[in-house]
């Protein structure tokens, strides 16, 4: 069964790209708060939260690492347009001129494989994925991601599995951690060790380190295969 894992980066498009009345939705929530400095600090929260919601932001990068051999591509929105391949990883870098260029070519890639794995890819970024690549009208090779819930084909989301389903809510023996702490205390090297994380992401699109973000995205996807590892070898058929 090929496998592929995969995680995404996506940045904010900016406020002003829409129009008044849709500006003046998006930040209502701040608007409505009784003081000044309640509004600007729930307007940061929301100016935030944009680069996580598929209709106010894009998806700048992807990598993709196949389990079973670690070969995989990087694709990420750049103004150089000369791929290459890090001989010592596997791993092609590929630069695309747009969004929907990049949606094209992954869906392209996935719809090579049986099974996928993420880290919180469930909750997050499949339905990215699917949002942005229906507004974008790009075709979706792989329609089947979100499925049955408990289960782990074709879709195996760890964040999900080494929380048990979410068994014992938020503050439980199996609660819910991020990927750099799961990466922590099983012994694999976080990908924020290099001193860059997904909050970064819009302030290097703004200074065009496109490479930057594309190295820190396949080092997610590097410790998130190397954590399925683990969860193969040391949970799975727990229920």
């Amino acid at each position: 069964m090929a496998t592929l894992v995969f995680d995404i980066e996506t940045s904010a498009v900016p406020l002003e790209s829409f129009d008044e009345s849709t500006q003046e939705y998006l930040m209502r929530p701040a608007n409505s708060l009784p003081t000044e400095a309640e509004q600007e600090a729930k307007r940061e929260e929301l100016m935030r939260m944009m680069n996580l919601w598929p209709f106010t932001a894009q998806a700048v990068c992807v990598a993709m690492i196949n389990a079973e051999t670690l070969r995989g591509q990087v694709i990420f929105i750049a103004d150089d347009f000369e791929s290459n391949t890090r001989a010592a990883s596997g791993v092609e870098f590929m630069p695309v001129i747009d969004e929907a260029e990049l949606l094209a070519q992954f869906w392209a890639v996935a719809g090579h494989y049986d099974r996928v794995v993420t880290f919180n890819g469930r909750q997050f970024d499949v339905p990215f994925l699917y949002l942005r690549s229906a507004q974008l009208d790009v075709p979706i090779t792989k329609k089947n991601w979100l499925g049955y819930r408990f289960a782990t084909e074709p879709h195996c989301d760890l964040a999900e599995q080494l929380t048990f389903y979410n068994v014992s809510g938020r503050d439980g023996a199996a609660r819910r951690f991020n990927l750099d702490f799961y990466c922590r205390v099983f012994g694999i090297e976080s990908p924020k060790s290099h001193g860059v994380t997904g909050m970064d992401v819009n302030q290097l699109m703004e200074e065009g380190r496109y490479g930057e973000i594309a190295e820190y995205c396949v080092r997610d996807v590097f410790a998130t295969v190397r954590l399925f590892d683990i969860w193969k070898a040391r949970l799975e058929g727990i229920k």
